[in-house]
């Protein structure tokens, strides 16, 4: 009820003060630069870990023959067709897709939106002030329903420990090591490791500000969830709400280093578990492919699930 409203009126305010600021130009390039280089090492980690530990090999390929006579293989798609079919389901009617949650499309349109308040040069002032109010009612209702979020979180985490069927990981066991030990690793040394480079912010300190977004990232695997947590607790490091409301909307839907590390390392799990090895040139498809398909999953539990199909 609350995300799509949040993202849409954070975006167009965050595009039009930026820019009102003379900074947009400027943090919008440091904001592509900080997606592409945590997403590629993200990548590099997937990839590294997968022929270090060879997860796939050895295991009985007869589990899966009756999953795998069962499932239709969907037609490959060309690169041509891939930003075809992405480009249809982006640009769509954007009271649709606000309908439907179709969270990229909401985040382009709400960015042409602030592009065309910002090149008014003042004539849409009462819509800008329009947006401004709209974000700070709708900032001030994820503040209320914060207040039910330590109840909500015990309930996910026990319908989670509850229901989680640990024996599903059977003979991958080790994929699944592999993967959550390259995530861990990723997101508790290398993150904070370029955060402290960067900003000299500790990671004791990050964490300990962070904790209540990590913990409920943990309980709903969705980082559209967890948004509004994630925007409180980087205004409470210090990030000015003019920052916030532009770069962690969007890091958000385009800034998924775990489904960019989980689709490379499956691809070459799968491989193994066929029998296939993968040149270098498939392996850089790979990656590349993996890095389009983490921009376009949607901040939903198991997002890449569903985008996997294009790796594969």
């Amino acid at each position: 009820m609350l995300l799509i409203p949040l993202i849409f009126t954070s975006i167009v305010v965050g595009v039009a003060n930026l820019q009102a600021i003379g900074r947009f130009g400027r943090v919008w390039k440091i904001t592509i630069l900080c997606f592409f280089t945590t997403t590629t090492l993200a990548l590099g980690l997937g990839l590294l870990c997968a022929h270090l530990f060879h997860p796939g090999e050895g295991l009985n390929i007869a589990l899966f023959q009756d999953a795998m006579s069962a499932h239709q293989t969907p037609d490959t798609l060309s690169p041509s067709a891939f930003f075809t079919n992405f480009i249809q389901h982006t640009l769509i009617n954007p009271f649709k897709a606000m309908a439907d949650g179709n969270v990229l499309s909401v985040v382009i349109f709400a960015l042409l939106i602030g592009a065309v308040i910002v090149s008014g040069r003042g004539k849409f002032k009462v819509v800008e002030t329009c947006f401004q109010q709209l974000f700070e009612m709708m900032m001030k209702l994820v503040q209320w329903v914060m207040v039910l979020a330590p109840l909500g979180i015990f309930a996910l985490l026990s319908k989670l420990l509850a229901t989680e069927d640990f024996t599903v990981l059977g003979s991958l066991a080790k994929f699944a090591v592999v993967v959550t030990g390259t995530t861990i690793f990723h997101g508790l040394i290398v993150l904070p490791f370029l955060l402290w480079v960067v900003t000299r912010i500790t990671p004791l300190r990050f964490f300990k500000v962070a904790r209540p977004a990590l913990i409920t990232a943990f309980a709903t695997s969705s980082s559209s969830a967890t948004m509004p947590l994630s925007m409180q607790c980087a205004q409470n490091l210090g990030v000015r709400p003019l920052f916030v409301g532009f770069v962690v909307v969007l890091g958000a839907q385009l800034n998924m280093d775990g489904t960019a590390l989980y689709e490379a390392a499956a691809a070459l799990f799968i491989a193994n578990l066929m029998g296939l090895e993968l040149s270098f040139t498939q392996q850089l498809i790979v990656c590349l492919t993996a890095m389009l398909a983490s921009l376009g999953a949607p901040g939903i539990p198991s997002a890449g699930m569903v985008t996997m199909i294009m790796v594969l």
